[in-house]
């Protein structure tokens, strides 16, 4: 059966998340819908990266086996035509062998999280952002960030429920920049924790409120505790952005 690996980018608001689930609609049943009636076969759509409820993605991977081989420009526009009204859009289709794999083959992941960062609320782009009014030092929180970098034991920034066989990984990404009312935080490593990008960024929060020095994200991440970190900010911020292969 012919396999397509496609590029995604969706709201993640309404969903409970990419997976199917019982509790409410998911990306994944809404692409497996999609793909039904496209080519009029139920198949799996796996992901590079299963999203959690209310998290974004603009370069999400995920892929299928059809009954048959289609042009790729097809793959692409008969499931945006089946995917309507739901927020969500595929970018691109490419043919690929049977041993691609959108989980397995892929070798990193970048995620970006986003903070509107003044006195007034975010109107236009609430539910996208993290509205945080009281002023932060994004240089203070990039040098929280550089304690992070590299290889380490991430259990203080894994959530409890965490199915990782290990809670070591490397980051080979922590970045935070001021683009002028937004604290946009890039991140990039070949996996992550459950939670891991939103308890860093809530870690890093308190840096840039002045509550947590610098130095003390060391001793956060040297504790290997969940109680030392911060709080898990919210899903709304964060973006799925690029899978590597």
């Amino acid at each position: 059966m012919p396999r397509y690996k496609l590029t995604i980018e969706y709201d993640g608001s309404p969903y409970v998340g990419w997976q199917r689930q019982d509790t409410g609609p998911s990306v994944q049943q809404a692409l497996e819908e999609a793909v039904f009636r496209f080519c009029q076969s139920e198949t799996l759509v796996q992901c590079a990266g299963r999203t959690d409820a209310g998290v974004h993605a603009t370069g999400q991977v995920a892929h299928f086996d059809a009954p048959r081989e289609y042009r790729t420009d097809r793959v692409r526009d008969g499931l945006n035509f089946h995917l309507r009204p739901h927020p969500i859009a595929v970018l691109g289709a490419e043919a690929v062998d049977d041993d691609f794999h959108a989980r397995f083959s892929a070798t990193g992941r970048s995620y970006l999280y986003r903070i509107v960062n003044r006195r007034a609320p975010a109107a236009l782009e609430a539910g996208r952002v993290w509205w945080v009014p009281m002023a932060l030092d994004a240089e203070a929180m990039q040098a929280g960030a550089n304690h992070l970098l590299g290889n380490h034991d991430f259990t203080t920034f894994r959530a409890s429920e965490c199915q990782a066989k290990s809670p070591v990984k490397t980051l080979d990404e922590l970045t935070v920049r001021r683009v002028g009312e937004e604290i946009r935080i890039a991140t990039a490593a070949r996996s992550f924790l459950h939670h891991q990008v939103r308890n860093m960024v809530g870690t890093l929060k308190l840096v840039g409120e002045g509550k947590w020095m610098p130095e003390d994200v060391r001793r956060a991440l040297e504790a290997r505790n969940r109680s030392a970190g911060g709080p898990t900010c919210p899903p709304d911020g964060l973006y799925l952005t690029g899978v590597k292969y």
